[in-house]
């Protein structure tokens, strides 16, 4: 039996990178998929759907309260349950702090922090129900040590890992787990952008001398999602090849 079959995965921001990896990782473990994005992503939905599960994508901002409580309770009715919810929903604005707008704040926080209160408050109900959930919040190690320049991000992610540890708390007399997973370099579209001189400097700082790949992460999330990690809970798991010890 596959490690996810017949759950329901929510995936916030999967249209692309570390989201769609986790989402395809999770369909070929038998999990049926809902995920968001800005936009309805359907080259995205045909690739999860391949893979013999439910799949389909929905446009919500998940910043926006009340988008994630009407594309949840949409959720709910076409799939049934939800079982799994990943926030991984995320944006960059870096600056200084001396530049740093309000609008970048804003923005950071919005997107990266307050999806994630915007869709535990609406899955909470659900899975409380259930008697059985796993919450996983896509973190970062710039959550755990800083990150000159990152101090929007950073606070958002830092955010993260908190609100699963308090969410551990909260929610596990009802069954209901939350993790944080804090990647550290990981080779995405994002980092691909860097200048090589850059990406080399990141490496030589990382005991195993290479950066993460998206299946390194989604591959953690397999295992929060399913029941082998039923008694891991309010944990954040640095996925950083020892950059950070």
């Amino acid at each position: 039996m596959k490690l996810l079959e017949g759950k329901t995965a929510l995936i916030t921001g999967a249209a692309r990178g570390i989201g769609k990896a986790i989402a395809l990782k999770f369909a070929a473990e038998g999990a049926n998929i809902a995920f968001t994005d800005l936009e309805v992503n359907e080259e995205t939905e045909a690739e999860i759907a391949a893979l013999g599960v439910k799949a389909k994508s929905y446009a919500s901002n998940a910043a926006d309260f009340a988008q994630t409580e009407k594309v949840v309770t949409a959720i709910k009715e076409e799939f049934g349950s939800i079982d799994i919810l990943v926030n991984n929903a995320g944006i960059t604005k870096d600056g200084l702090m001396l530049r740093m707008s309000e609008a970048q704040w804003d923005a950071v926080i919005g997107v990266n922090l307050k999806s994630a209160f915007n869709f535990i408050h609406a899955c909470v109900p659900i899975m409380m129900r259930q008697r059985a959930g796993s919450i996983i919040n896509m973190a970062s190690v710039v959550g755990v040590h800083g990150n000159a320049g990152q101090s929007n991000y950073a606070a958002s992610k830092a955010g993260l890992i908190a609100l699963a540890k308090s969410i551990a708390q909260e929610m596990g007399p009802r069954g209901i787990r939350a993790n944080a997973i804090a990647p550290g370099f990981i080779d995405t579209a994002m980092t691909q952008s860097l200048p090589e001189a850059v990406r080399q400097e990141w490496c030589q700082k990382i005991p195993l001398r290479r950066g993460g790949t998206v299946d390194d992460i989604a591959n953690l999330a397999v295992f929060l999602a399913s029941d082998k990690s039923s008694y891991i809970s309010g944990q954040v798991i640095q996925v950083d090849g020892g950059m950070n010890m």
